[in-house]
């Protein structure tokens, strides 16, 4: 994981849930355009947060909703971003350093794009695959079809790009980065590794929160991810983390309509099991249906005793409030 620098940080107001953990949503920076970003979920997931956070641990980071929501809300006293996925990593090293090469970078990517954004998009995905680059990989999530990152089995990048547009422009994503560097420097850090690891790394002060792959769109002959999660692997070191006193939160399976993603978490793990309703899923309004798509939270008994403590309400299900006007 490196060595990483640690400095003395503020602690902000105790905060639960109420408008001010709503309010973030529409005010958080979000620097990278991930499919499946938790940014219209993530003030339900504070929600869930106990009033006093050490450090709020975000292993499969992706475009780091939850951490940046957290942050703007004032709900921890630390923040880690981890993932297995080297140049996504170095994303937010970059972004926490300040971004202006990450930026630059990036600007260049995009800017030599226009004469033929087509093919270009295929010379960066092969550059990309070859050197595992920071900025093309975010010039390719910004430009592939719904932000959506996809790998082979080779663990090659294989999402083609959105040929109606040329992705995030270079001006917004600055301000962006910028706004999460603001927000997160001196009190964040990014390290790179197993969820596992910062899961051994936590203490029962802290709370890990876990947005792993889907299980049934994470293996198979289309892995779509860079590296699968190991089901049987993933509880054992749940059970582990209980056995430790630790607090988590885990976002795991789903549903739209009649269409399920990934099993559920085992009840031996004794977790309190939440039900996001986040309303009609795009993808059934584009076809006409009406499905609702539903997603798990899952809370650790030490998380629940935590909250129960504080007076904190432990529901069965929330709905995802509809976004705001002009959000």
């Amino acid at each position: 994981m490196g060595g990483h620098c640690r400095r003395d940080l503020w602690h902000g107001p105790e905060v639960h849930g109420g408008s001010r953990d709503r309010a973030t949503r529409s005010r958080a920076p979000q620097p990278i355009p991930y499919q499946g970003s938790k940014r219209r979920l993530a003030p339900i997931v504070l929600g869930y947060l106990p009033p006093h956070v050490d450090t709020l641990w975000e292993p499969f980071v992706g475009s780091g909703a939850v951490t940046i929501a957290a942050a703007m809300a004032e709900r921890a006293d630390r923040f880690v971003v981890g993932d297995s996925l080297a140049p996504l990593v170095a994303i937010w090293r970059a972004i926490l350093g300040g971004g202006e090469a990450l930026c630059d970078a990036y600007e260049a990517l995009w800017e030599a794009q226009r004469d033929d954004p087509r093919a270009y998009f295929d010379r960066v995905r092969d550059r990309f695959n070859r050197e595992r680059g920071a900025a093309e990989l975010l010039y390719l999530v910004a430009r592939c079809v719904k932000n959506a990152v996809r790998f082979n089995r080779e663990g090659a990048f294989n999402q083609s790009p959105d040929n109606r547009r040329l992705g995030m422009k270079p001006a917004t994503l600055r301000r962006r980065v910028d706004a999460a560097h603001r927000l997160l420097a001196g009190r964040a850090r990014a390290v790179c590794g197993d969820y596992a690891e910062s899961l051994r790394a936590a203490s029962p002060g802290d709370v890990v929160y876990m947005d792993p792959p889907y299980l049934g769109v994470s293996g198979g002959r289309d892995p779509r991810y860079h590296q699968g999660l190991d089901y049987r692997r993933f509880v054992a070191e749940l059970e582990s983390a209980n056995r430790r006193g630790l607090s988590y939160l885990v976002s795991f399976d789903g549903r739209s309509g009649a269409k399920t993603f990934g099993p559920g978490l085992p009840a031996g793990l004794a977790l309190h099991r939440v039900e996001i309703h986040a309303g009609r899923s795009s993808q059934a309004t584009l076809s006409g249906r009406d499905d609702e798509t539903v997603e798990s939270l899952y809370v650790s008994p030490a998380l629940v005793t935590r909250l129960r403590e504080a007076g904190v309400p432990l529901r069965q299900r929330e709905d995802v409030p509809r976004p705001e006007t002009g959000e």
